[in-house]
């Protein structure tokens, strides 16, 4: 959390975003999940221009989660910047909320300053970093996303899902940044293949 908060005041936020992380309708999109982007965080926090910007958009990115709807990230941005909006500028709300809406699409939209650009890339790889895990990591976070969809009957999920992940291996490169692509696309494009496979059977 940013340092210019009263201790107080961060226990308080941090309070709240892990209630709303341990909601019983989350299985993956759970604490553990911010716990595994925080260790990305930490390899990669280094690389950044503005690690505490992109840290409070890890934090907040997926503070609003309901399997049912299509609204999520933009309910997370706009759930951001009204907790966020006593303590840091407004140009630095907006940037969090433009940050957290790229998560939807995980497509890069280029900021004006390329440090920016170059943080966004970092933090969309941070999101994405699961699918380039161990095989039994990632078979792990697969199980977890077919939880938080049982709503969805089996035949219309692996459709649903199965689309999703093609939609992935036709990007020319999963991993927008050198030391992502480097160290997990193989890997990830693997894991997803085998998941599509497993799908269709």
């Amino acid at each position: 959390m940013n340092s210019d908060i009263e201790p107080a005041k961060v226990n308080a936020l941090w309070q709240d975003i892990a209630v709303r992380y341990n909601e019983t309708q989350r299985a993956y999109h759970t604490l553990s999940h911010l716990q595994q982007l925080f260790e990305q965080f930490e390899q990669i926090k280094r690389e950044l221009s503005e690690p505490h910007i992109i840290a409070l958009a890890l934090y907040y990115h997926d503070v609003i989660y309901d399997p049912t709807r299509a609204d999520n990230e933009l309910k997370s941005a706009e759930y951001a910047v009204g907790a966020l909006g006593h303590y840091l500028s407004a140009e630095h709300c907006q940037h969090i909320y433009a940050l957290i809406m790229m998560t939807a699409s995980h497509q890069l939209n280029e900021f004006t300053d390329p440090n920016k650009s170059s943080d966004a890339a970092y933090l969309l790889d941070m999101d994405l970093s699961i699918l380039g895990a161990s095989w039994p990591e990632y078979e792990q976070y697969a199980q977890a996303v077919r939880q938080e969809y049982m709503h969805v009957p089996l035949a219309d999920y692996r459709i649903g899902r199965t689309a999703v992940l093609n939609g992935l291996l036709a990007h020319p490169k999963l991993y927008l940044t050198d030391y992502y692509y480097e160290q997990l696309e193989v890997q990830a494009r693997d894991n997803i293949k085998r998941e599509v496979n497993l799908l269709l059977c």
